[in-house]
C-alpha cells in the first residue's frame, strides 16, 4: 500500500537550500519515491490555517520503503542542510 509524506516547508536561505536540493534525487529515487508535487508559489488555504508557504507531496511504495529513505544515513547528513536553510513540518501517512 502506497505512502505519503507530506511537508509544509518555508526555505529562509535559497542559496543553501539548493545544496540541499543537489542531493535529494538520487537517494530519494533509491527507495521509489515520486514527487507529486512541490511548491513554493504560494497557497491557498481553503480552510484553517497552513503553518509554512510551501508544499512537498512524495510518494513512496509502501512505508517501509518512506522510512527507509527518512533513515537513510545519506539522507539524514542531507537533511542537516535542510534543517539549517528551512523550516518544516512533516508527516507520513499510509494511503488507502
Amino acid at each position: 500500500m502506497a505512502a505519503y509524506f507530506i511537508a509544509q516547508i518555508s526555505i529562509h536561505d535559497p542559496d543553501g537550500y539548493q545544496k540541499y536540493l543537489e542531493g535529494f534525487m538520487p537517494i530519494f529515487d533509491r527507495y521509489g519515491g515520486r514527487l507529486l508535487t512541490v511548491s513554493s508559489k504560494p497557497i491557498e488555504v481553503i480552510e484553517g490555517n497552513w503553518a509554512e508557504d510551501g508544499i512537498v507531496l512524495m510518494e513512496f511504495p509502501d512505508i517501509a520503503a518512506a522510512k527507509a529513505w527518512k533513515d537513510d544515513p545519506d539522507y539524514l547528513k542531507l537533511a542537516k542542510i535542510r534543517q539549517r536553510t528551512a523550516k518544516a513540518n512533516m508527516v507520513l501517512v499510509e494511503g488507502l
